[in-house]
């Protein structure tokens, strides 16, 4: 197995180790990034899919489970 030739020196690991974070850094480095909004109000809320919702929705829920 090549990768258990890797850990056998503190030298090889680092680098690899280093790789792996520069990997990790340059992904999360481009994700897209939200626009400002352009007439100075707050954006809207988002839930868990990215989809807008409003106070009323949040009422109806809340209606649902009794709350």
């Amino acid at each position: 197995m090549p990768s258990a030739r890797l850990f056998r020196s503190r030298w090889s690991a680092l680098l690899w180790a280093a790789g792996i974070i520069w990997m990790a850094v340059d992904v999360a480095d481009s994700a897209p990034t939200a626009k400002p909004a352009t007439n100075g109000a707050a954006p809207a809320p988002k839930d868990a899919d990215g989809d807008a919702f409003n106070a009323a929705d949040v009422a109806s829920i809340l209606n649902d489970f009794g709350s």
